[in-house]
This record gives C-alpha cells, sequence and structure tokens, in this order.
C-alpha cells in the first residue's frame, strides 16, 4: 500500500453482516474480527447483523442497508461457499436484479490469489465476490477467520482507505451513483 500522507483520511461508514444458521451475537467470531478492523482503521461500524442462509432475507437487509444514504460500504462474511445452504453469492444477484448494480470481478480473483497463500487450493471453493449497487460497495467473504483477515488485511484495508494511492474505491464514492 502506497499512503499518501499529504491526503486526508475519509472514514467510511460499513455495515456488517454475518450469514450463518449457527452463528450468534456471542460466537460470531469473524464478524468481531471484522468489527475491530473497521474500528481500528478510523472507520465507522454503521450497523452489524447476522441473518440466516436464506437469500431472500440477506438481500432484503442489503436492499435496506444500500438505500440508506448513511452507509457507504457492506462487509458480508459467510455463505460464500459451496454447499446448498452457502447462498450469498445468489442473494446478491437478487440486489443485482433491482437495478443499478455492477460486479467488480477483480475482488473475488484478488481475494483467492490472497487466500491461495494461506490455504492453497482450498480456495477454488470460494465464492467471495464484491458488487456496488446504486452506490454502495458490496464485498463478500467467506466465514472462516483467516478469510476474513485475508480480505480485510490484503484488500479492504487498502481499497477504503482514501489516502492509498495510485487508487481507492473511497474516491470513487461521490461518482458511483452517476447516470
Amino acid at each position: 500500500m502506497a499512503v499518501d500522507p499529504g491526503r486526508e483520511f475519509k472514514p467510511v461508514a460499513i455495515a456488517l453482516l454475518t450469514v450463518s444458521d449457527t452463528r450468534t451475537a456471542e460466537n460470531d467470531t469473524s464478524g468481531d474480527i471484522l468489527a475491530e478492523r473497521i474500528n481500528g482503521a478510523g472507520h465507522h461500524l454503521a450497523a452489524r447483523a447476522i441473518e440466516k442462509d436464506d437469500a431472500l432475507r440477506i438481500a432484503a437487509r442489503l436492499n435496506n442497508w444500500i438505500d440508506d444514504r448513511s452507509v457507504d460500504a457492506v462487509v458480508i462474511t459467510g455463505g460464500t461457499g459451496l454447499t446448498g445452504r452457502d447462498v450469498t453469492p445468489e442473494a446478491l444477484e437478487r440486489v443485482k436484479e433491482t437495478g443499478g448494480a455492477r460486479d467488480i470481478p477483480g475482488f473475488g480473483e484478488l481475494f483467492r490469489w490472497l487466500s491461495f497463500k494461506s490455504i492453497g487450493t482450498s480456495t477454488v471453493q470460494s465464492r467471495a465476490c464484491a458488487i456496488v449497487a446504486r452506490g454502495t460497495y458490496i464485498f463478500a467473504l467467506p466465514g472462516s477467520n483467516g478469510a476474513v483477515k485475508d480480505g480485510w488485511d490484503g484488500i479492504l484495508a487498502e481499497q477504503l482507505d482514501s489516502r492509498n494511492r495510485p487508487c481507492n474505491f473511497v474516491e470513487l464514492m461521490p461518482r458511483l451513483r452517476e447516470a
């Protein structure tokens, strides 16, 4: 990361969603890791929730946060695997169907490349992905502690830092709703 100390840091309002049939507020360790990193980086944890592995419920939650102008980005942990209950990418497809959304294909590609260094070829089982929907970034990471560390430390910490050079997601935020 090339942080330009002459640039102003702009905190991002981030909503955090854990997708799981088994996690609760008491045992959501991957959500806790992300919350700590979000706050530690100087960003604002705008909301935090847990949703069951249900694409309709996940999409509804995401659409509510997208429509909330006080939320700049959403980070999701969980539901990106290959099993029948893993429906986070399908929930993002539902959000895209409501219009005004674009894939960020490089996010999933880069995540799997970074993850390969930690877990080898097992990374092919991840469907980590990202979109920008109606002006709000949505990043979907696997639910393991290692995966959220890889995703935050290897991608999001830099791209959500307005001082990052040569470019970052934050500097694009004012233009995301352009037609």
